[in-house]
């Protein structure tokens, strides 16, 4: 009867270990799994991060270049923003148009001069998208672009 028992408890201590090792490579694999996400979350927001860094020096361009006697000239289109540093990190500047909505013109206060002139800024809308090819990221944005002081008053129109 002694040795029944003995081998009852060999059979256990073999599932037992089978079981343990089973618990130890699951946490491994979690290990590794939650470490390897953690790595490609990081490697989207530096793509993301540089995209929207591109987009900025986009808007940059399209202030220095801005010129509402002719539009389609603010406009860019693939622009490496370094080519030395980031080859990769590009920036794309649509055609500014007038708003489809509000006023085509805001007025600016201080800048009355008598005899009934009013001063304003005309208002413009423009699209730039930023991307870094590397990280397969992209960055849209929406800008407004105000141009003035120029007259706005009746005569104006």
């Amino acid at each position: 009867m002694m040795k029944f028992w003995v081998r009852s408890q060999n059979g256990f201590v073999m599932v037992a270990a089978i079981l343990s090792i089973m618990v130890l490579m699951a946490v491994g694999l979690l290990v590794f799994t939650a470490s390897t996400q953690d790595i490609r979350i990081s490697s989207r927001v530096v793509g993301e991060e540089k995209a929207f860094s591109a987009a900025e020096a986009g808007i940059h361009r399209f202030v220095q270049n801005f010129d509402p006697g002719n539009l389609s000239a603010s406009a860019a289109s693939n622009v490496q923003v370094d080519p030395a540093n980031d080859p990769d990190s590009r920036y794309t500047i649509g055609i500014p148009a007038r708003p489809t909505s509000g006023p085509a013109a805001v007025p600016l206060p201080g800048y009355a001069i008598g005899g009934g002139q009013q001063w304003g800024q005309e208002r413009f809308n423009v699209g730039v998208t930023g991307s870094n090819t590397r990280h397969n990221s992209l960055a849209r944005l929406s800008v407004g672009a105000g141009f003035g002081p120029v007259e706005i008053s009746t005569a104006y129109r």
